[in-house]
């Protein structure tokens, strides 16, 4: 049995399609608490089922979460607020990855394939491992204050080396 939290809004959500997902994850999910979740059934399916309701809750669609079934995906996500000390600079960096018109998002995420989600104080990333690695080294130059020069040329590089390694 694994219990999960996720924020409220999204839990109310999840009660609203809660047995479609559980008949696609092929388990039981119970949402408690307004935002606990509580899943049972085999271990593989309760990890399935716990790695797509997190994505769900960190801001993506459920049809995007369900790519987490897939062995070669994986669900990641910084914390903002683990590497911010303020509101102000969450803020600011949360524009930066975004940027004008969503401009910067859909870059990072035409490069280096994965789905990016921003939601609350958190950035959720799923791709495959080489795609979030690609990713995660644009984010970081991001959050750190660097230029989003710098960080399109770090991305594409990581790109190059992962295509070349293959």
């Amino acid at each position: 049995m694994e219990h999960i939290l996720i924020p409220q809004k999204r839990a109310v959500i999840l009660q609203r399609i809660k047995a479609k997902v559980a008949e696609a994850l092929v388990c039981s999910i119970e949402v408690k608490d307004d935002n606990e979740v509580v899943i049972e059934g085999d271990s593989y399916a309760e990890y399935n089922a716990k790695n797509v309701i997190q994505a769900f809750g960190r801001g993506f669609p459920m049809s995007t979460a369900y790519r987490l079934l897939d062995e070669n995906y994986f669900f990641k996500y910084i914390n903002l607020k683990d590497v911010l000390r303020n509101d102000d600079q969450i803020k600011r960096i949360k524009a930066r990855i975004i940027g004008r018109n969503g401009k910067t998002k859909e870059y990072i995420r035409d490069v280096s394939g994965v789905d990016i989600s921003i939601y609350g104080n958190t950035v959720g990333i799923i791709g495959t491992n080489e795609q979030i690695d690609t990713a995660i080294g644009a984010l970081r130059v991001l959050i750190e204050g660097g230029t989003h020069k710098k960080a399109y040329r770090i991305m594409e590089t990581l790109r190059r080396r992962h295509r070349e390694a293959t």
